[in-house]
């Protein structure tokens, strides 16, 4: 069974603990099912309060709720709009940050689709807009590789050898 080999001071796991890590930054942040599925919502096109309730399927406490924490987090902005004789309201658009978390979005799909479908196949084709050619998620080095897992190394970042360094030289 292959793994990430950890480099350096990763390497011995029982020495550190994972007490700034991205992914559990990440799952704080779109961690609920609500939340994923609003953010699918937006790249299809959704932007108003009511259309993420109703297609997603929760109600307008929890789309509030979430709504509100993808906005405060930066992944949706909200923008005044207003329609003749109505009251101004807000619509959620995507923002740069949400934008790059499509990949992540991408690959949850294809890994449901893959999985969880029942051998039924995919219930929806991604394709590329010019070419209708597939589109796949895929971790790839800078030379465009494909990656296996046992393909991948992790090392410390230049931020964390920075801070082990200082705790050393402390008295």
């Amino acid at each position: 069974m292959g793994a990430i080999h950890l480099e350096g001071v990763l390497a011995d796991r029982d020495a550190w603990r994972a007490t700034r890590c991205s992914i559990g930054k990440a799952m704080e942040v779109i961690g609920t099912r609500s939340a994923i599925l609003i953010m699918r919502e937006a790249y299809y096109g959704t932007t108003r309060f009511d259309d993420f309730a109703a297609r997603v399927g929760i109600t307008e406490a929890v789309a509030s709720a979430r709504l509100r924490e993808l906005a405060e987090a930066g992944l949706l902005e909200r923008s005044p709009y207003r329609e003749p004789g109505q009251r101004t309201r807000h619509e959620y658009l995507l923002t740069e940050m949400g934008r790059d978390l499509l990949p992540a979005v991408l690959a949850l799909m294809q890994w449901g689709d893959k999985y969880l479908q029942d051998g039924k196949g995919a219930p929806l084709d991604l394709v590329e807009n010019d070419t209708g050619e597939p589109v796949r998620v895929e971790v790839r080095g800078e030379s465009g590789r494909a990656m296996p897992l046992e393909g991948l190394r992790i090392r410390p970042g230049e931020q964390y050898r920075r801070h082990v360094e200082e705790r050393r030289r402390r008295p």
